[in-house]
């Protein structure tokens, strides 16, 4: 199994900044790509930024040019680096990796959420 933890949410003022974690722990053989979404209430969840194993990134048009998606492959760990902040960020924000636990098993996994607020 493997657990994808999320720290580094909270609340903060509109054009502040937050810097998110996840790592991933248990039975890795390798992480493919790695990424994050967010839901805000009474919406579906959407993409925010994936990164892959190479660091290609890819980021939605609602947050390019104030995130940065960033990973250490070392620590099985992605970074979210939210700066600018606006009310409209608001939302629980989860990890997302894709996991080969063996050379012949490949799976999705996601964090637990962690609650981001902006406020006006």
């Amino acid at each position: 199994q493997v657990q994808l933890v999320e720290s580094g949410g909270g609340l903060v003022k509109a054009g502040g900044s937050l810097r998110l974690s996840c790592a991933a722990s248990g039975s890795i053989f390798r992480i493919n790509d790695m990424g994050w979404y967010r839901q805000a209430p009474g919406k579906q969840r959407e993409l925010v930024a994936t990164i892959t194993n190479g660091d290609s990134t890819n980021y939605a048009d609602a947050v390019k040019a104030r995130f940065t998606i960033s990973r250490d492959n070392a620590k099985n760990t992605v970074y979210l680096q939210m700066n600018s902040l606006k009310p409209e960020d608001t939302a629980v924000y989860y990890c997302n990796a894709h996991v080969r636990t063996t050379l012949w098993t490949y799976r999705e996994y996601w964090g637990q959420g962690t609650q981001v607020t902006v406020s006006s």
